[in-house]
């Protein structure tokens, strides 16, 4: 099984800026895409970003020039930078890696934003 481990949250000032870092273990590891989605007390789960093989990116429109997915590069990793936060991005972070018929998430890190 693939086991996903989130780090990098913490407490920041509206307007600055966080990196979180996904690792995975294995030195096989290997999925289709790998996503970070996030949640907020009261509310859904959702997609910020995701990220395929060939290094395609998808973005939720809220982080649109704001947050950048990318691959470690160390192997097994997955970044999200994510800058000129908002009070509004406060939320659980977590990571996602998607094979053919399977899904796998992190325990999630937690961002905070004070305005």
């Amino acid at each position: 099984q693939v086991q996903l481990a989130e780090s990098g949250g913490g407490l920041v000032q509206a307007g600055g800026s966080l990196t979180l870092s996904c690792a995975a273990s294995g030195t096989t590891f290997s999925a289709n895409a790998m996503a970070w989605y996030r949640q907020a007390p009261g509310k859904q789960r959702e997609l910020v970003a995701a990220i395929t093989r060939g290094d395609r990116t998808i973005y939720a429109d809220s982080v649109k020039g704001r947050f950048t997915i990318s691959k470690g590069v160390a192997k097994n990793t997955l970044c999200l930078q994510m800058n000129s936060l908002k009070p509004e991005d406060a939320a659980v972070y977590y990571c996602n890696a998607n094979f053919v018929s399977t899904s796998y998430w992190g325990q999630g890190t937690q961002v905070a934003v004070s305005s």
